[in-house]
């Protein structure tokens, strides 16, 4: 096997090649082996792990959305209080850094759940995610939303910005490195709580349906499941249904009972029947319907192949920036010191933005890596990168729309690029799922535009 199917058998991640070229470059420059071949051969288990901490995406914070962790708070209290268990234990895959599951952790606290009636198992990937999650030490990016109170209660501090969590809480999390697809991680229906979000969305569509039997068969009859947005369709697809409480994403299995211990929740539910049942509609039907056919959508569907870009009312549409010439191979004139931009304003993504419309793709991609390196949660900077690369490295662009998606799901252009990629990789199965989940965003915006 080469390079990119050794990873991708050992992580289960659909990788692209550039993906993969950076991390095995980055190596090669770190151990000082400057022949590819040599590389090769160099390549044991311990080079592998090394590789497998390039390509995983870590990234996360502490109360990332939030009404997840209300509704496991809320499940949690109401078997205790059944008297059914004296201990839930509950898994966090893949755990990252950390945050997720110290989340879980001080939200079942501050609902008032006795620490020793709980046990979060938290597992990932990578080997270097573990010991910083071991660690508890976290900088100013974990703590992203505008109620802190949590950081107060729980985090001590250790220096100008760093936080370290409650010694007690750490206790209640064990964590291990491992793989969802390849590792023993506990006995079948061990877990009444499932943590598994933004895990899915980097596999194959077999690998997804793997990774689903497996969460399955961990979790119990009537436990739940907490996923990513964009993964819920999938799970739907083998086995899992939606519980209607909004921007939680938590499903149980089919078989589970009606009248489980997550059904009526004390909190908020999607506002009547009819549209609960339409929710549950749009998710189930995702594999089957198409794209409405809108006048307006079909407009954005030309601007998206190169046309002029469709005005649609609240949702523009930026096409992706046509590579200008590149300049012939001479020295080019320096300009005068007072034509060059001011620092600050060079960094910008609203900078970067411009030089793209302004035909330099070149100035407006460094900035645009730059923008990514510094702020990595700023989906504005992976989509505008997606579109400068789209024409000329696809696989890259591909990685990078996918992190934008992943940082905000309801990315309605990006995921329009990422289905007209699949389209012209020939992959017609992903092509017109993400169409689905496209329209899902239009109809949903056109339905809150109603409402208002």
């Amino acid at each position: 096997m080469n390079t990119l199917q050794r990873l991708s058998a050992a992580t289960g991640l659909n990788l692209t090649r550039d993906t993969v070229e950076r991390a095995v470059r980055s190596r090669m420059a770190a151990i000082g082996i400057a022949d590819r071949k040599a590389y090769g051969q160099r390549l044991d288990d311990a080079e592998l792990a090394a590789l497998i901490e390039l390509v995983v995406v870590p990234e996360s914070w502490l109360f990332r959305d939030p009404q997840a962790f209300a509704v496991a708070a809320a499940y949690t209290k109401r078997r205790l209080a059944a008297g059914e268990r004296q201990l839930l234990r509950m898994l966090s895959i893949p755990c990252a850094g950390g945050e997720e599951p110290y989340t879980l952790a001080m939200a079942l606290v501050d609902a008032g759940v006795p620490p020793t009636a709980f046990a979060i198992d938290a597992v990932d990937l990578s080997t270097a995610c573990i010991a910083r999650a071991q660690e508890g030490l976290y900088g100013r990016n974990a703590f992203r939303g505008k109620d802190l109170g949590f950081r107060e209660r729980h985090f001590t501090q250790e220096g100008e910005d760093r936080y370290r969590i409650d010694a007690g809480l750490r206790r209640r999390v064990r964590f291990r490195q491992g793989n969802l697809l390849t590792s023993e991680l506990a006995p079948p229906g061990t877990y009444d709580v499932i943590f598994c979000r933004n895990l899915l969305i980097y596999f194959d569509t077999p690998t997804t349906a793997a990774a689903i039997a497996r969460l399955a068969a961990l979790l119990a009859g009537d436990g739940v499941l907490l996923a990513g947005y964009a993964e819920v369709p999938s799970f739907m697809q083998n086995g899992f249904t939606t519980l209607p409480y909004r921007q939680a994403f938590a499903l149980c299995k089919e078989s589970a009972p009606e009248n489980g211990p997550f059904a009526g929740l004390p909190l908020p539910v999607n506002d009547t029947p009819e549209r609960r049942r339409k929710v549950q509609d749009d998710v189930a039907a995702s594999d089957r319907r198409k794209l409405p056919d809108d006048p307006a959508l079909r407009e954005r569907r030309a601007a998206l192949r190169g046309a002029v870009p469709a005005a649609v009312p609240g949702i523009p549409v930026r096409p992706a920036p046509r590579p200008a010439p590149r300049p012939a191979l001479q020295p080019a004139a320096a300009p005068p010191p007072a034509a060059a931009p001011a620092a600050p304003a060079s960094g910008t993504l609203e900078s970067a933005q411009r030089l793209a419309d302004q035909g330099k793709p070149g100035a407006a991609e460094a900035i645009c890596r730059t923008l990514t390196t510094r702020e990595p949660d700023n989906a504005g900077a992976w989509f505008l990168l997606g579109l400068l690369t789209e024409e000329t490295a696809p696989d890259e662009a591909q990685g990078h729309l996918r992190r934008c998606i992943y940082l905000e799901p309801d990315h309605y252009d990006a995921l329009c690029h990422l289905a007209l990629l699949a389209g012209r990789r020939g992959d017609a199965a992903a092509q017109d799922t993400l169409r689905e989940r496209a329209a899902r965003v239009w109809r949903r915006r056109q339905a809150d535009r109603a409402e208002s």
